[in-house]
Parts: C-alpha cells; sequence; structure tokens
C-alpha cells in the first residue's frame, strides 16, 4: 500500500508503515543543469574626429656647384704637328691653331685655352611642409541595458 500525503485527503489517517525486505520504495533523484547564454548589450557609441594639422619646418640641404674658369695664356711657338687636347689637374687645356702664310707653311701655336674646374660645397636651406594627424574620440552613453533573465 503506498504511503499518502495527509493534506490530500482530510479524512485519511497517516498509516504506519513496516516496510519488508521484499518492499521495493522508488526515490526520484533530481540534477540541475545550467543554462549559460549570451547577449550583446549596447553600453555606448563612439566618434572618431581625424584632423590634420600642417607645419612648416626649416631644412639645410647640402648642395654642390661646380664653376668653370676660362683663361687664355699666349704661347706663340711654332709647331710641326698639331697638339692634342691634355688634362693638369683639374685643368684640361685646348690647343688653338693658326696656319701662318710664309715661304713655307709652319703651325703657330698662338694660345692655349685652360679650363679649370673648380669644386665648391654650400648649404641651402628652405622649408618644408609636414602634417600630422591627431583622432578625437568622443563616447557617448547608450540607454541602459535590459536587465538579465534570472
Amino acid at each position: 500500500m503506498p504511503l499518502m500525503n495527509p493534506s490530500e485527503n482530510a479524512d485519511l489517517q497517516p498509516v504506519a508503515h513496516q516496510i519488508m525486505p521484499s518492499d521495493t520504495i522508488q526515490i526520484p533523484v533530481v540534477e540541475e543543469q545550467l543554462l549559460v547564454s549570451k547577449q550583446v548589450v549596447e553600453t555606448g557609441k563612439v566618434i572618431l574626429v581625424k584632423t590634420v594639422q600642417e607645419h612648416d619646418v626649416p631644412v639645410s640641404l647640402p648642395a654642390s656647384y661646380d664653376n668653370y674658369f676660362v683663361e687664355r695664356v699666349p704661347v706663340d711657338r711654332y709647331v710641326d704637328v698639331p697638339p692634342a687636347p691634355r688634362q693638369e689637374g683639374n685643368t684640361t687645356i685646348y690647343p688653338v691653331l693658326r696656319e701662318v702664310s710664309v715661304v713655307q707653311t709652319r703651325l703657330l701655336l698662338v694660345e692655349e685655352i685652360h679650363v679649370t674646374l673648380q669644386h665648391t660645397e654650400a648649404t641651402e636651406s628652405t622649408t618644408v611642409r609636414l602634417r600630422s594627424e591627431t583622432v578625437e574620440v568622443q563616447r557617448t552613453a547608450s540607454p541602459i541595458p535590459p536587465e538579465r533573465p534570472a
């Protein structure tokens, strides 16, 4: 005979029941399980403002120049064959010839033109425009997030 809950029927009185070794009692076993989930909740917004600033920066740059000096050097000497141009250090010498009529024709070296290379280095200043960027972050709050379910 099964045990009864006294609140189910007021007319029934509790009955003592003696458990015999052959009787089987079933006891329910309960297990709780946990369900975990995520919910995306907006907590605010971000606005990025980018600005560009320009500023001038002076820059010194190395510069070099080549200048040529021309010098005429009188020679007035007769030669049998025309001399070839020649190099002496930084100076290139170009012979200038003229035919002179005489009983016989001879070459007269009238002059030489000496061209000298002079190398000069200097520093020039100029202005260079540079740009830099900055980003401003503005955060705005959103409404109160909804409460999580229990």
